[in-house]
């Protein structure tokens, strides 16, 4: 985990991860890593006050002591949970061993989270140390999901990420390492907040898996805002935390957020100045105020020129939505005889001209040919309605290889 003065623009995450260890210390010491001080004038951490002093432990999980075990598994899963598990045939169908429903191996069986749990009850061969854990999280995150839907691979994954967390605090970790891994962690929430919208199956059970992965995500995301105040120092920032504090942002087009509760500006506040006026802050405060204010160029341009895969993960709900309103607006506001021509507006919503066309009919709008043999949009119709299906086409660029490959925003 590298820590930069001023990091560059769009910085790569740069985790290393030493092959070499030999203990399973759950110290916060920072010696084992590199990092980078440049000169110039310190940002301002001054504005972040009554910093926590270690990560919120996972919710729905009893700790009943205040003293933190040392975990001594040396496997992905405790050999006592995979032997009862095998008894019970409870093994999901990427840790079966040849497909045998009641037959794993250490290599394929990953623990699963335990929702209730004391630590009176816990002993150390039960709790993976952090290089387990890395090697546990760098295991799920290539998991190869060619063979099964991406909502199999998305439950397994969920699941044993939450046991990750569950295992880093019983132990307390909160060090630089840890905040590489909740970063990949996030990075797979976010690509199936993109995703989950693609797959079919019953609506409900869809509903319910986002809503599921939703949760995760903001509870990850505030882990990892807890970790970063943790682990700073004062002269030094960390690579990634401008765009993953832009999601907290852009989380926020939704009317009824999935956010703390906390309102904005005083979100606001707690964060320097550096952050605040960041390349990755600027672009999701400028995104959210256009959507709110339906300012539709500057959205559309404003996303397809500056957005990473992971900010347009949680813009891309949004924007159909925007689009309708766009249209709308312009059907009502234009004048009845001067038509819209659909070239100049499948420019300001940046989509091809026959697909805005299908848009337009789909939200009850006919359109029609001018003169020229021109594609346009009689205004003032009295049809229009909110689709109810989704569309799929192409929104920029390099959205075909945000659909290609599952992991695009895991591995990166």
């Amino acid at each position: 985990m590298n820590r930069n003065h001023y990091p560059s623009q769009n910085p790569a995450t740069s985790s290393s991860r030493s092959s070499s260890s030999s203990s399973y210390s759950n110290s916060n010491s920072r010696h084992h890593y590199n990092v980078t001080r440049t000169s110039g004038p310190k940002p301002n951490w001054n504005r972040i006050s009554n910093r926590p002093q270690r990560v919120p432990l996972e919710e729905d999980t009893d700790y009943t002591t205040a003293h933190c075990i040392v975990g001594t598994c040396p496997f992905m899963c405790p050999e006592k949970e995979r032997i009862q598990r095998e008894q019970l045939r409870d093994l999901a169908v990427f840790e079966r061993l040849n497909g045998n429903q009641s037959k794993s191996s250490s290599i394929l069986a990953v623990k699963k989270f335990c929702r209730t749990i004391s630590m009176k009850e816990v002993q150390a061969s039960d709790i993976r140390p952090l290089p387990v854990l890395e090697d546990t999280l760098d295991y799920l995150m290539k998991l190869d999901s060619s063979e099964h839907s991406f909502l199999v691979l998305h439950d397994f994954i969920s699941d044993r990420t939450r046991s990750i967390r569950q295992d880093l605090s019983m132990q307390n970790i909160n060090n630089d390492k840890v905040i590489c891994m909740y970063e990949k962690m996030i990075r797979f929430h976010v690509t199936s907040h993109y995703k989950l919208r693609r797959c079919e199956g019953d609506s409900t059970t869809l509903s319910s898996i986002h809503h599921l992965n939703m949760e995760q995500l903001t509870k990850c995301l505030g882990s990892l805002y807890n970790l970063y105040d943790i682990n700073r120092t004062s002269d030094s920032v960390f690579d990634n935390e401008a765009e993953y504090r832009s999601l907290y942002v852009l989380l926020h087009l939704e009317t009824h957020s999935h956010s703390t509760g906390e309102s904005l500006s005083l979100w606001f506040s707690r964060l320097s100045s550096y952050i605040v006026s960041s390349k990755e802050m600027c672009f999701a405060r400028t995104v959210l105020r256009s959507f709110r204010m339906g300012n539709f160029w500057r959205f559309f341009h404003t996303v397809a020129s500056e957005a990473t895969n992971l900010q347009f993960c949680i813009i891309e709900p949004y924007i159909m939505e925007v689009r309708a309103l766009a249209v709308a607006c312009i059907n009502s506001s234009g004048y009845k005889l001067h038509p819209y021509p659909l070239t100049s507006l499948s420019k300001i919503l940046m989509i091809k001209e026959s697909d805005l066309e299908t848009f337009c009919n789909a939200c009850g709008l006919q359109t029609s040919q001018d003169d020229m043999g021109n594609k346009v949009l009689p205004t003032k119709q009295t049809g229009f309605s909110h689709p109810k299906g989704g569309f799929q086409c192409n929104l920029f660029p390099w959205l075909e290889l945000l659909e290609k490959d599952a992991s695009v925003s895991i591995e990166k």
